[in-house]
């Protein structure tokens, strides 16, 4: 929109079309669709998260690709989407988490740091000169008070708790096959199982322990609660997130 006196210009694609829309938000959506396929279930004793690892040329060391990352040692995300908009993300989640534990002496609820990254993502769909995160994230976590929890959030900044959720390429389809397959009582080991054949369905190629990121939410026994193992003789929780190695992935995809 030029000034009055005709001088500077001010440009932003962050506003509303006479339609109601942000048009920017529909077009980080579609980005995300464009990324490979992602999702999560929530299991009765733990959350699995599973994606897609796939690169361009054979020549790229895949080995440095991380599609799942930690957060902090009770949360974890995957995302779809465009990969340097996750670095940042990720990036600014860990540094919450960081500050949550030096006022509070423990790592954030999954909720509260779902509320930090969705307030990120927000902030850009508001903000003249730039664009909204071109990434969907699903977060899984595991805290004292809700237990296990999967959050998804959208580059407007929305987030909702599921069950289980797919994003990506083939989310329609995956959410399909999930609403067919999932139960409440499901187990986490039967949950890795259906995250695996849920991928499958749309999979381009082979599956191999190369092409696939897993990773898993465990709930601590009440043992474990019980003897603050939690809290550990450090001060430092006992992980409840972790990444499956290769070795993990390529026994699932045996069976």
């Amino acid at each position: 929109m030029a000034s009055a006196d005709g001088g500077a210009y001010s440009y932003s694609l962050t506003v509303f079309s006479p339609s109601g829309k942000l048009v920017q938000i529909e077009h980080a959506l579609a980005a995300v669709s464009q990324g490979t396929t992602s999702l999560g279930i929530k299991a009765s004793n733990g959350i699995v998260i599973a994606t897609e690892k796939k690169t361009s040329s054979i020549l790229i060391d895949d080995s440095m690709l991380d599609k799942v990352a930690v957060v902090c040692p009770n949360i974890g995300i995957v995302y779809s989407g465009m990969g340097p908009d996750f670095r940042v993300l990720i990036a600014k989640a860990r540094k919450s988490a960081q500050s949550y534990w030096k006022i509070y002496g423990e790592y954030p609820p999954t909720r509260v740091l779902t509320q930090e990254i969705a307030t990120v993502m927000q902030q850009a769909t508001q903000s003249g000169g730039v664009r909204p995160y071109g990434v969907s994230l699903l977060v899984a976590g595991w805290d004292v008070n809700r237990g296990p929890t999967l959050y998804q959030v959208d580059p407007s900044g929305s987030f909702w708790a599921w069950k289980a959720s797919a994003i990506g390429k083939n989310m329609v389809n995956a959410k399909t096959f999930l609403e067919k397959r999932y139960n409440d009582d499901i187990s986490l080991e039967d949950a890795i199982h259906t995250a695996l054949l849920t991928l499958k369905e749309g999979f381009e190629g082979q599956m191999t322990e190369k092409t696939i990121e897993i990773g898993v939410i465990t709930v601590p026994s009440i043992a474990e609660l019980e003897e603050g193992k939690i809290g550990g003789e450090t001060g430092r929780p006992k992980p409840t997130f972790r990444k499956l190695s290769e070795e993990e992935v390529r026994d699932y995809l045996a069976l």
